[in-house]
């Protein structure tokens, strides 16, 4: 479940902590890799101004009906965010502060009874315009991650770290073929017990993964190696990179 104006509040609170933390760098650390294979930092900050613009685009089709993809195509995206990477520090703030406010602006014209027109993420995923500020919440927490400057998974707030659970294991991994069977234990005590992945086999127990949500989360988005938790049948298993 999302929470339209929650969601769009704590966009706004991640948004001021990336921009308190990417103001304290220099143009030359813009230039460094980061976390993300064949991305500087300039790419992760270029990348998540254009998200905001793309994802105006949709609530703006929302509002409207008139139909308005995220991207032209795979190909302006991509080389928007090659053109920006390069960019300033004092330039890449300002096209942040002011896609967020476009952002901000956007989530603000919609009408309540417009929250639950669907629309159509790149990819061809279908998505309420409801969920739209959780979607922008992911990019803006998870990216800052990748920057690598200090804010890690063990930092992103719990109440974030609860909802991308729930998407992550009820949506996009919940019987996709590619993910194995796997139950989830948050804390050593069994506070809580989630299953996602694929449908075990006839005689197939599903793999028990056993760790805080927030290690939980590194792990299955990519962010960490897994070496927070604990799997007592044997190593982790691989967990596929969605797109």
């Amino acid at each position: 479940m999302t929470d339209y104006t929650r969601d769009a509040l704590a966009v706004q609170q991640a948004t001021e902590r990336l921009l308190t933390a990417v103001a304290a760098l220099d143009d030359a650390t813009l230039t460094s890799a980061s976390a993300l294979p064949g991305w500087t930092r300039g790419h992760v900050l270029a990348h998540l101004a254009r998200n905001a613009d793309a994802l105006v685009n949709l609530l703006t089709w929302a509002r409207t009906g008139e139909e308005t993809p995220m991207y032209a195509d795979a190909e302006t995206r991509d080389a928007e965010i090659r053109r920006d990477a390069v960019r300033p520090l004092a330039v890449h703030l300002d096209d942040l502060r002011t896609s967020a406010t476009r952002f901000d602006s956007a989530v603000a014209a919609l009408p309540p009874e417009r929250l639950p027109y669907e629309v159509t993420l790149r990819g061809g995923v279908r998505e309420r315009a409801a969920g739209l500020p959780l979607r922008r919440l992911a990019e803006v927490e998870l990216h800052h991650v990748d920057l690598g400057i200090g804010y890690t998974v063990a930092d992103l707030p719990a109440t974030f770290v609860e909802s991308q659970l729930t998407v992550l294991l009820g949506t996009r991994f919940g019987g996709h073929p590619d993910i194995p069977p796997l139950r989830l234990v948050t804390g050593s005590g069994g506070e809580e017990v989630r299953h996602t992945g694929r449908p075990a086999a006839p005689g197939e127990s599903p793999v028990t993964v056993t760790g805080s949500p927030a290690a939980l989360l590194g792990w299955l988005t990519g962010r960490t190696d897994g070496a927070e938790l604990s799997c007592p049948g044997g190593p982790l298993p691989v967990i596929p990179a969605l797109g």
